[in-house]
Parts: structure tokens; sequence; C-alpha cells
């Protein structure tokens, strides 16, 4: 590999051919290094990615991996991943050759994270440690299923951490008109929160301008999140989430007056112009002047679905609504279905003893 100094600064740079994923021969120039060691290891380094040898280092690797999974995810899906990738694994890996990386290398970084702490120096959750460890497997699988590593070390050592469960907390019909009545005071807090609430959307789908009035539905068919201090607004989290739903009368009526505050509302303009510290600080104040339990804003999804399942409504009728699975509406919710196992228990005993 040839290097070559600049005789004007001193610097040295490497000037090669190489073969494209096309198939074509391209030119590359790279200027600027400070000897002519670090010059060839940059083309070593970058012929080696071009063609994805496993012997490559991990950062080389990670900046593949951001190629070929950045413009298949949602913006910020990515920006979680790469946050991970950059602070808890490149700073631990990053210089390593990707095929000498072993399950004791894993092991051993495994135990190093579960020693560091948060901003507020309280030790990582489980959680988290599972989502670490789970980004550094994604990585590993995607260089055995796409560039020939033999065996994933992470898999290798096992899990770190566990998925814990947070508590899913809920407002009965009664809490929820309490805290209702105590944001009044604030049209578009009161507005806001009677979409969450009557039609169980999540906090990024509050962005509906496609109201139907004539037909008593809503369309959600966007999602909204500030990201980088940016507004991002994608399609909604996932395909079963595209869905159209029907209001009940009284918010119908409710969103006519409220969107008669706007005279001209954009096809991508939020009609509810709040961000999540917004709501967070709203729900605070409305909680405790209505003298309910504080939950979190997503705490009222749970509670729309807890109050369709008491109303009788089936699994697959309720997850249609509000965009899941009827199995996650199952395994989630199931808790809250104590009824139908005493009907279920009672019916198999009349089959059997009335016959």
């Amino acid at each position: 590999m040839a290097a070559f100094k600049n005789k004007a600064n001193g610097t040295w740079y490497v000037q090669f051919r190489y073969t494209d994923w096309k198939g074509e021969r391209q030119q590359k120039l790279k200027r600027g290094f400070a000897t002519k060691k670090e010059a060839q290891a940059w083309e070593r380094e970058f012929l080696m990615q071009k063609q994805a040898d496993v012997n490559m280092t991990f950062e080389s690797f990670a900046q593949l991996y951001e190629k070929d999974m950045k413009p298949k995810l949602k913006l910020n899906t990515w920006l979680t991943k790469e946050s991970i990738i950059q602070k808890k694994i490149l700073p631990y890996f990053g210089k390593r050759k990707l095929s000498e990386i072993t399950a004791k290398d894993v092991m051993d970084w495994q135990n190093a994270i579960r020693g560091l702490t948060d901003a507020k120096g309280k030790p990582y959750s489980p959680t988290y440690l599972k989502t670490v460890h789970n980004q550094l497997s994604a990585l590993f699988n995607h260089a055995v299923r796409y560039y020939g590593l033999q065996v994933n070390p992470a898999a290798k050592a096992g899990n770190m951490g566990v998925e814990e469960r947070r508590e899913m907390l809920f407002w009965t019909k009664e809490e929820y008109l309490k805290f209702a009545d105590a944001m009044m005071d604030k049209p578009l807090s009161y507005y806001a929160f009677e979409m969450l609430y009557w039609c169980g959307i999540r906090e990024g789908e509050l962005l509906p301008t496609d109201f139907d009035f004539e037909a008593g539905t809503v369309s959600i068919s966007k999602s909204y999140q500030r990201l980088k201090g940016k507004d991002v607004i994608t399609t909604p989290k996932t395909k079963k989430s595209n869905r159209v739903i029907k209001m009940p009368k009284f918010l119908c009526g409710e969103m006519e007056d409220y969107l008669k505050m706007f005279y001209s509302t954009g096809a991508n303009e939020r009609i509810f112009p709040v961000s999540k510290h917004y709501l967070h600080h709203e729900m605070d104040r409305g909680a405790k002047a209505a003298g309910v339990k504080r939950i979190r804003i997503h705490d009222l999804r749970h509670s729309h679905i807890s109050l369709l399942i008491d109303m009788g409504f089936t699994a697959l009728a309720i997850a249609d609504r509000v965009g899941h699975e009827s199995i996650d509406i199952t395994y989630r919710y199931a808790h809250l279905f104590p009824t139908r196992q005493t009907e279920m228990a009672d019916k198999l005993d009349f089959e059997r003893m009335g016959t």
C-alpha cells in the first residue's frame, strides 16, 4: 500500500483504485494524515470495509451497519440505536477486529456496563441493560447474516439484564372525569386529553387533521415526534396503527368546537401544538387539582382499553380500535378479564352437569 508525502505541508495522503458495489472501478484520494503509517492504515481499513472483510475494525463495521440499517428505520428508532452504539459499544470494541471479538470479551464488556451509572448516579435498570446487550447482538447478527462472520459472540455469551414490565396504571372513568373537569380552564389541554382518553390514541398520534364529522371518524395516518430540536412527522408506529377510529358523538361536537379556533389548518400542521413536557406538566397540574393519582400520559391509553374491556368488548374489537394485535390485548390486559374465566368455568360446568 503506497502512501505519499505532501511536500508543501508535510502531511501524507493515499491515492488508489478499488471496485465498488456496482463492479465499477473507482479512484479514492484521502489527504491530511500526520504519518505514513496512519495513511496506510486508513487505506487498509477502507479496502477491508469495501470488501466486507471481517478482519475490519468493529468501528468500520458499525459504519457499514449504519449504511445498511438507517434507511430502513424510523429516525427515532435509529437515534436510539446510534446512541447505544456510540456511547456503550464503540468505546469498548471500536478498535478491535470484528473477527477477533470472543464471547469472553463480551462477558467482560457486560461486567463493565453493569458497573456504570446513569446521570443521577443510579445503576442502569435490568431493562436498559437488556436493550444495550440486544443492540450489540444485533450488530453481530448482521455481520453473520450478511458479511460472513462465523459466530455471534454476544449470543454465545448470553443475555445481560431482563425486560421488566412497567406497572400498568389506569384511571377509572370517574377518575378521568374529575381530571377532565380540572382541565377545562385550558381548552388546548382539555381537548388534547379528551382525544387521548376517549380514542385511546398514542401521544405521538395526537396530530390528526383528517376528521370526518359526518361519519364521526378520525383517521390516524401520521405520528409526531420532536427529535434533535425539529418536528418530525412519520407514519404510525406499526402497520396496524394506521387506522380509522369512530368517535363518540359528544367528542365529535367537542372537536368541531375546537377546530373552529383554527382558521386554516394545513395538512401537515399540528392541531395540538403541545410538547411532551407540556402534557406532563398539565397531567401533574390536573391530577393534583382533581385529587386523583398521577399516571403517565401513555396510561391514558391503558385507561381507554380497560374501559372498553369493562364495557364487554372483545380483544379483537379493541385491538382494531387502538392499533394493536388482538393477542397483545389478550396477553397484556388478561388481568382485566377476571369475570371471563368465571363465566367460562360456569358454562363448562353446565355443559358437563346439565346433560
